[in-house]
């Protein structure tokens, strides 16, 4: 890599560090998203680009670039501007990918949603972006989104376009995808992309996209607890590509990929998907995680990387013909979104040659720090998170003056605020500029909300400034649950909810409630009213206290410390009574 600095993790594998002048000159063809499948398609038209998991369905890189180009105009006829929002409601499908894409190349921002996101969050999220079109899954045997488009259509009459996609019969009031779909994939067969004015409009369109431009929003928990969308660059997304490309995937050898975390996380989208296709890897796209159809494909497909939360991995190793699966192809495994044991790693290591883990944050456009090991160097990778790269760099420094204004940096191995400054940072919170500059210092300074230190072997967290629980990989923050408990106003005092370790999900959600004097407050009652809440956010064990048991601290404000005690002492006995961890299985 030449250009690039490396620096040394162990006797037999170096990290590259890459730098702003590798990134406008060694990577100056693909600082747009859509110019990436440009480039492939010139260097690789018949290799595989996406790949369903199971064997059903091929796109190359001649046809990824040629369809993407032919729906771009299909969308431009339905009115679809620069800078207009599009939100999606879709499983990590190739027609999802092909659709983003299509919507890169003209200019429209793109942002996923969770497939089980609530009717009341969708309706939030869809007047926070007032987009201009949305593209759900029809009715279809797999998922059953009636109720979300029941509400969409009653409540959302202004948006323009509704597009049902992989519907087995019409979904009145929409343009279903195929109609879309079909001339484009008809003008790819007639190799016709060049042919029309309407064409001419979709390079001119295209052209008009710059790399500070929004591409991409992710609904991420911000420090006050509601989801915020943040908005991701072009420039800031294909930064990261670079790096962890580099770092992890191979650079441009085309290795493959299993991608499988929601394209509602920046896991799935910029660190999984976007960065395999960055370097003209293929990506094997499964809708939704699986454990079983997970290890199938990859050793259908002999893919050479896999990335995963601890979750996943946990749920893999569990399942009883785990070592029947031939995972021989596997080259590098990649883990993030919680702390992990030294357990964790030694089975890891099993998986592939390589392990590589990192801090991967959505204000960040993915991963912004790297550390990779072999099995002999394993105390690598529990040693931390790893190094920044020079492009962004990260600094450990004091809180974010009252001028807005970023905060002395503080000397190695001081505890202090994670902070990242560079190209990769995000746009901010659309619509809150707030929220935004409370993130993001008015010198450019991106405060994470971690705390941790840095010396020569990268950085540490030492906790959290921002009270997230993160099950399964979803970000909970508390307040939210609580908010939702405290509304069984005549039963509930006071309640505190808490994360506490789980060996399947990573962590789990605790709940503290104390009743108030007289009530008729049950486990059934708080169960049934729980239902109400998005799955993920259940909580997994109530604490039901007495009137005046809740812990307070001086302030008479309930004792956070404490109440993370008496939940980790519960769990304690349920765990050496087999009702915690491998309950999970049978719930």
């Amino acid at each position: 890599m030449k250009g690039t600095l490396f620096i040394d993790m162990s006797d037999s594998i170096s990290l590259p560090r890459f730098t702003l002048h590798d990134y406008a000159e060694r990577f100056a063809d693909r600082h747009l998203l859509h110019h990436v499948l440009a480039k492939w398609a010139k260097k690789r038209p018949e290799a595989p680009a996406l790949l369903n998991a199971d064997g059903s369905r091929t796109v190359n890189w001649t046809e990824f670039d040629l369809f993407t180009t032919a729906m771009a105009k299909e969308l431009l006829c339905l009115g679809f501007l620069k800078g207009d929002f599009f939100i999606t409601l879709l499983p990590m499908s190739i027609d999802h990918v092909l659709l983003e894409y299509s919507c890169f190349k003209i200019g429209v921002i793109v942002a996923p949603l969770d497939l089980r996101i609530s009717s009341a969050d969708l309706l939030r999220a869809i007047e926070l972006l007032r987009p201009s079109g949305f593209a759900c899954i029809g009715v279809n045997a797999a998922f059953d989104l009636r109720e979300s488009w029941a509400a969409v259509q009653a409540r959302c009459p202004w948006i323009q376009n509704l597009i049902a996609v992989d519907s087995a019969q019409p979904v009145p009031g929409t343009i279903s995808f195929d109609s879309l779909a079909d001339p484009a994939w008809r003008a790819v067969r007639e190799r016709s992309t060049k042919a029309d004015e309407d064409f001419a409009a979709v390079a001119a369109a295209s052209s008009a996209v710059s790399e500070t431009d929004g591409a991409l929003v992710i609904f991420t928990t911000g420090s006050t607890g509601s989801p915020k969308p943040a908005l991701l660059s072009h420039r800031g997304i294909t930064v990261q590509n670079m790096c962890l490309s580099g770092a992890f995937f191979g650079g441009d050898s085309g290795n493959s990929m299993l991608v499988h975390v929601p394209p509602s996380h920046v896991g799935g989208q910029t660190e999984l998907l976007m960065s395999t296709l960055f370097g003209g890897g293929t990506a094997v796209l499964l809708e939704t995680f699986d454990a079983v159809r997970s290890l199938r494909a990859v050793a259908q497909h002999r893919i050479e990387i896999i990335g995963q939360i601890p979750a996943m991995f946990n749920l893999e190793w569990m399942l009883k013909d785990y070592d029947s699966y031939d995972l021989s192809s596997l080259k590098f495994a990649l883990y993030g979104g919680n702390a992990v044991s030294r357990a964790f790693v030694d089975r890891v290591v099993t998986m592939a040659p390589v392990i590589g883990t990192g801090l991967g944050l959505t204000e960040c456009s993915g991963f912004c720090t790297y550390v990779l090991a072999d099995a002999d160097e394993r105390e690598q990778v529990l040693a931390g998170l790893g190094h920044d790269m020079p492009i962004y760099p990260c600094s450990i420094r004091q809180p974010m003056r009252d001028n807005g204004c970023a905060g002395d940096e503080l000397p190695a191995g001081e505890i202090g605020h994670v902070c990242f400054r560079g190209p990769q940072t995000f746009l901010g919170y659309i619509n809150d500029p707030a929220a935004t500059a409370k993130a993001v210092s008015s010198d450019g300074y991106l405060y994470t909300g971690d705390l941790g230190s840095k010396d020569a072997k990268g950085l540490h967290l030492t906790g959290r400034a921002k009270w997230v629980i993160k099950p399964f990989g979803h970000q909970i923050y508390p307040g939210d649950v609580e908010a939702h408990i405290g509304a069984l106003a005549d039963l509930v005092a006071s309640c505190v909810v808490v994360g506490v370790p789980h060996e399947i999900t990573s962590e789990a959600v605790v709940a503290v409630v104390e009743k108030k004097p007289g009530a008729d407050l049950s486990l059934r009652k708080l169960e049934r009213h729980a239902r109400t809440l998005a799955p993920y956010m259940r909580p997994r064990h109530w604490i039901i206290l007495e009137p005046g048991k809740m812990p307070l601290n001086r302030m008479a404000k309930p004792d956070h410390l404490r109440i993370q005690e008496l939940a980790l002492e519960e769990i304690a006995h349920l765990r050496a009574r087999g009702q915690w961890d491998r309950a999970y299985l049978s719930d």
